[in-house]
């Protein structure tokens, strides 16, 4: 994954120093000392482009949860606009040498012109093209943040089905890149185009005598087939391309309106002054700072429109920067885990199976209020090998030959106890008039009311039975006999319907899991955890390597793989239309980064069919559950265990709901005032 990154980073570092020669205005001269200087001199313009790259993780990580809290996908509304022209543009000019010259030229290029548009400004030390350039490379970030997080595009190739996205498949060591890179959200604008753009837009409005003529040209051709290229390569719409373009002619101006007063501060030819008088004089800096803090009083006291059209700019930051937090950070301390193993939750409701120091303990955790400890339920004897299900306010745990039914609003004593056998897993099935206790015991489904008594009609005849779920009356299960296949029945209905899983992966896959010393063995592969509906039956597959998660529609018999096969799945649950499950992505095992050692949580809503990246951090996620207006996990943080809540429907707290209101009215005053202000002083100036 590394390697091709450093590929093309240091191709494209290697060929702006090549083209130095051709881009330099023409009385210039090339010597070696510049390359040294140029990071003293102008390395507050290299902190503000590294800074930029740096924020995009972050950012990248609000627009994922924002995404699948809100649903604010515009992406519809852009295909209808559009229609499927770029899908006729693909088409047209597919051809497999283009797809991967044109891969490397969308990576390599972009990198080459983003360096080498600051470097080659500080390397021949014009500081005119230099500020205006590293601000309008900012301002298009900045203007571009909202759109990510409040306008979401996906990519053509994610949304029309025959668009292909050439370009993150054509190798899978690219497509991990991408994949960990890019939430395939982010297409309005396309910094592809709004970057280079405004950099054309600098040249052709501040090179006064057009000493930088060959690079504008070189710019604007690049520009044009970058235009071109995410279009054809499944990447960008047509209307990203504009907004790019949009962006960038904003971008220039306020780099223009802002570049004075910007640099005045952060100049670094006194920026070392400002700084050693900090160390060596305080007191002189300290006065500074007081005087002018004193006229920024006066400004506000009474404001001009300039001061109030900030303080309406202030108050919208600070209303969007509350909503954000407050939809980003949905969590419950998990009082009382150290070492949760299971977890089973209905609305409401966590259960969590802890190995503790002085042993197991079966906790309940209310998610409908913010207490932080939970309550034990009392289960003699209970151990790591026990088995539990939850359904609606029941709680049913097997130990050792015993099985015990719990009021969950009630967990000091369970409410039944009956004898078993050798119980291996417990599940709860929902019939219209009651609930049943499903398990299978010495390898045989049985079958029994919540007060012990065994129903008749139990699946005695089937045996080896290896795994067992239960989704509302039907029962799926394995056997060790058969360890892909997945059959179901249903509760009162004789027959059953099976299902033959296949985990095959395409060959260029399992060949780098075969690289990285982890082969894949099918000939052995066992199905391992289940989750079903009426729908679709999701299992997680052990092929040795790996475990692979494979979704089936239950209509169509038709399956795939829902999840990328090289990295290990677990965890998965089901439910309300949605598939969410735990992953160790992007972890090679031959050179594992702690950021990947981790585990990431995905769901896929089932009716849009779109995959969702919850989590992208190196916090440890596992064990989903799926509830009808939740999605609920854990998450290890600092060695603190927390249950982390999303919702599905946007939720704000009171203080949020809070500072919305007042932000509404605060800025109608503040917008209003502003708006009287400029009429006023217009007025004034004629």
């Amino acid at each position: 994954m590394q390697s091709v990154y450093l590929t093309w980073m240091i191709s494209a570092l290697a060929l702006g120093v090549l083209l130095l020669p051709v881009f330099k205005p023409p009385w210039a001269k090339l010597s070696l000392p510049p390359f040294v200087d140029f990071f003293r001199r102008y390395w507050v313009h290299i902190l503000i482009v590294f800074t930029i790259y740096n924020l995009k993780d972050g950012l990248d990580q609000l627009d994922r949860v924002l995404m699948a809290s809100t649903g604010l996908d515009m992406t519809p509304y852009i295909w209808a606009i559009e229609g499927n022209l770029v899908l006729w543009v693909q088409q047209t000019f597919e051809a497999a040498w283009l797809t991967t010259a044109l891969t490397h030229f969308y990576v390599a290029g972009f990198m080459f012109i983003c360096y080498v548009s600051v470097f080659y400004f500080a390397y021949f030390d014009d500081r005119w093209l230099a500020d205006r350039v590293t601000l309008s490379i900012a301002w298009v970030y900045i203007l571009a943040v909202p759109f990510y997080l409040f306008f979401n595009v996906r990519v053509t190739g994610d949304t029309i089905p025959e668009m292909q996205t050439l370009a993150y498949t054509l190798t899978p060591e690219i497509a991990d890149w991408f994949r960990r890179i890019d939430p395939f959200t982010n297409g309005m604008p396309s910094l592809h185009i709004g970057i280079p753009f405004a950099v054309w837009l600098c040249l052709t409005r501040f090179d006064d005598d057009r000493r930088w003529n060959r690079y504008r040209h070189t710019v604007f051709a690049y520009t044009a087939l970058t235009a071109f290229t995410i279009i054809y390569l499944g990447i960008h719409w047509f209307m990203d391309i504009i907004g790019g373009m949009l962006v960038a002619g904003a971008a220039v101006s306020m780099a223009d309106r802002t570049s004075n007063t910007w640099w005045k501060f952060f100049d670094e030819r006194t920026m070392n002054v400002r700084i050693v008088t900090v160390l060596t004089r305080p007191k002189k800096a300290w006065t500074w700072v007081k005087s002018s803090s004193h006229r920024m009083y006066l400004q506000y006291r009474s404001p001009t429109s300039t001061e109030t059209g900030r303080m309406a700019l202030a108050i919208l930051i600070v209303v969007a920067a509350v909503i954000t937090w407050d939809l980003t950070n949905r969590s419950l301390p998990a009082g009382g885990v150290e070492a949760p193993e299971a977890a089973a939750a209905i609305d409401g409701w966590m259960v969590t199976l802890d190995n503790q120091t002085e042993g197991a303990a079966l906790l309940l955790h209310n998610l409908s209020t913010s207490t932080t400890e939970p309550a034990r339920f009392n289960v003699p004897g209970l151990t790591l090998n026990a088995s539990y299900a939850v359904l609606n306010d029941r709680l049913v745990v097997s130990n050792p030959n015993i099985m015990h039914v719990f009021d969950m609003e009630q967990p000091t004593a369970p409410i039944a106890s009956f004898s078993t056998g050798d119980v291996n897993d417990v599940a709860l099935c929902g019939l219209p008039q009651s609930m049943v206790v499903v398990y299978s015991e010495s390898g045989a489904i049985v079958m029994q009311s919540l007060d012990g008594q065994r129903l008749e009609g139990g699946h005695t005849e089937v045996s080896n039975v290896a795994r067992l779920v239960c989704s509302g009356s039907e029962i799926a299960y394995v056997t060790e006999t058969a360890p892909l296949q997945v059959n179901v029945l249903q509760i009162g209905v004789t027959g059953q319907v099976s299902y033959a899983i296949n985990a095959t992966a395409p060959v260029e896959e399992d060949e780098v899991l075969a690289a990285w010393g982890t082969p894949v063995d099918m000939e052995n592969a066992t199905i391992d955890t289940l989750a079903f509906d009426r729908s679709y039956l999701a299992v997680t597959v052990n092929v040795s390597a790996t475990d692979r998660l494979v979704l089936v529609n239950r209509s169509s018999a038709e399956q795939w793989l829902a999840s990328n096969p090289k990295y290990e799945v677990s965890d998965p649950s089901m439910g309300h239309g949605i598939l969410a499950w735990s992953v160790r992505d992007h972890l090679n095992p031959t050179s594992p980064q702690s950021k990947y050692l981790d585990r990431e949580i995905y769901f896929l809503d089932l009716v849009e069919n779109t995959t969702h990246v919850l989590t992208s951090d190196t916090n440890d996620q596992w064990g989903p559950q799926v509830l009808e207006n939740h999605l609920v996990y854990f998450q290890l943080e600092d060695e603190a265990v927390t249950v982390e809540i999303h919702a599905w429907e946007p939720e704000l707290r009171a203080y949020s709901s809070f500072v919305l209101q007042a932000g509404v009215l605060l800025a109608f005053v503040v917008v209003a005032w502003h708006m009287w202000q400029r009429q006023s002083e217009r007025r004034q100036a004629n």
